[in-house]
């Protein structure tokens, strides 16, 4: 006698996800990218400069951008650079049509988020090795490198508030809640104008 065995509507739900979504960022993107984000916010509102745990958490950030940078290189798919690090000729196109009409829609970061990724882990690795440098005896209390850190601080704030309207304005344009992608890793399989990189 046959018996039939019917799903559970766990694997129900991941095989109709599978059907229309694509899974983009790994873990190792996933933790990297909630890791800065948690210590950048307890670093400048929590734990002041001098404190123990402000340095450990600078620390910890500074050991996570270690490994992306590492895992930028080394690994395959959307996390590696080459996947999306574009020529200025390339992001100057991009922004061009996003300005004057609707540009392509891509799985990965597209040629002006791949700019700012660039400069935000340049701020990252900027304000990591300034703190450090002020808790040694050649540097500790040297006004340009006090300068130095505070400078790229608030450049990193800047930065960041541009990083999350962008990325809510292009959930909007296209209809899809990135943020929530960075959560999950997961993002709607593309359609016939989207690229793939």
């Amino acid at each position: 006698m046959d018996m039939e065995i019917s799903k559970s509507p766990l694997i129900i739900e991941h095989a109709e996800l599978q059907a229309t979504h694509v899974k983009i960022w790994d873990p190792l993107v996933r933790i990297f990218h909630w890791t800065v984000v948690t210590g950048v916010a307890l670093d400048y509102f929590v734990f002041k400069d001098g404190e123990n745990l402000h340095q450990w958490i600078g620390y910890a950030v500074g050991t996570a951008l270690a490994v992306r940078i590492v895992w930028g290189l080394i690994s395959t798919g959307h996390a590696n650079f080459r996947s999306f690090v574009r020529g200025p000729a390339q992001v100057l196109q991009y922004i061009k049509t996003a300005l004057t009409a609707s540009p392509p829609r891509y799985l990965g970061h597209n040629p002006a988020a791949a700019v700012m990724i660039v400069a935000l882990m340049i701020s990252l690795a900027t304000i990591t090795l300034s703190g450090w440098m002020q808790t040694t005896d050649a540097y500790w209390g040297v006004g340009w490198v006090q300068e130095l850190h505070r400078w790229a601080v608030n450049g990193l704030l800047g930065l960041v508030v541009i990083h999350a309207t962008a990325a809510v304005f292009e959930s909007i344009r296209h209809r899809e809640n990135l943020i929530k992608s960075m959560v999950t890793g997961w993002k709607r399989v593309a359609s016939t104008h989207s690229h793939h990189s």
